[in-house]
């Protein structure tokens, strides 16, 4: 199970084809999900929180949101979504290729705006809240896409692309941050590479010397560096990666435990189940009971 696939499993809404690279649909932590791991994609992503409260990391910066919060994450961000204990969080994601919006034949919007973004020569703000001072135009403008896909009308197509437009016109004229002078880090994009590697291969046996030639350095350097940068040992990411892709399937598949726990890439079930306990304070069978 990939992130994508994670992330999708309860779609509300969908507008999403080959042709039309859109898709909305509403999440509601811990509900739908346990938390959304740390992962990038080339997509864009805007997620728009309707209730509750939560914590949301954009290159491994926090942003506390509450509801009515709008948090935008540009293409190859590293991004996770969570809420502290006992919180309860819903929220819109909506996710766009910038394919949509960029010409075959260039011109000034790809040239000066669209493709300096993806390269990370422009940035925008990452969080706005009800008090930014642009927040009004962009909530408009996420609601006015919300009710199109809502109703459905023949072309909506056209609204939704003219509302993206809107959209990028605030961020590019109001808000926007020329970065040509930043210089990304080598670190940020080994992880990138890291996380890449875990989404895809996590139900797979992966060792240390396997993942630090994935990320082109040396085991020692990249033991080092990852806790460094994520707080925890690989060992221990890799380990919470694969309980929280668990705790989907126990909810969502009627996989037994030790199916679900071989299909995460735990090879010993009582280690597993040690592991889940110590991870959710309950059995994997009781948390099956109780979603």
């Amino acid at each position: 199970m990939l992130i994508p696939e994670y992330e999708n499993y309860q779609e509300s809404k969908k507008h999403g084809k080959d042709s039309f690279p859109y898709d909305t649909y509403l999440c509601t932590i811990p509900k739908d999900f346990h938390m959304v791991p740390l992962h990038w994609h080339d997509e864009m992503e805007i997620i728009y929180i309707k209730k509750g409260r939560g914590i949301i990391s954009v290159d491994l910066m926090d942003y506390e949101v509450s509801e009515g919060s709008i948090v935008i994450i540009l293409p190859g961000q590293l991004h996770s979504i969570r809420t502290e204990r006992l919180q309860i969080m819903e929220y819109e994601n909506i996710i766009f290729s910038l394919d949509l919006l960029q010409s075959k034949q260039m011109d000034v919007c790809s040239t000066s705006y669209l493709m300096p973004l993806r390269m990370g020569k422009i940035t925008v703000p990452v969080h706005f809240g009800k008090e930014s001072e642009y927040y009004g135009d962009i909530a408009v403008i996420l609601d006015a896409c919300d009710q199109i896909g809502s109703d459905k009308p023949e072309a909506a197509e056209f609204y939704i692309k003219s509302q993206l437009f809107l959209l990028f016109y605030i961020l590019m004229n109001r808000c926007r941050n020329d970065s040509s002078n930043v210089v990304r880090s080598k670190k940020m994009d080994r992880m990138k590479v890291i996380l890449k590697y875990v989404e895809i291969h996590y139900a797979e046996k992966i060792t240390i010397d396997e993942i630090a030639r994935e990320a082109n350095c040396a085991p020692s350097y990249f033991m080092r560096m990852f806790r460094e940068t994520i707080g925890s040992t690989f060992i221990e990411y890799l380990n919470d990666y694969r309980l929280t892709m668990s705790a989907r399937l126990l909810r969502e598949t009627e996989e037994s435990v030790l199916e679900v726990a071989m299909g995460v890439g735990f090879d010993n079930l009582s280690y597993f189940n040690r592991c889940f306990k110590k991870k959710f304070q309950m059995t994997p069978g009781k948390y099956r009971r109780e979603g």
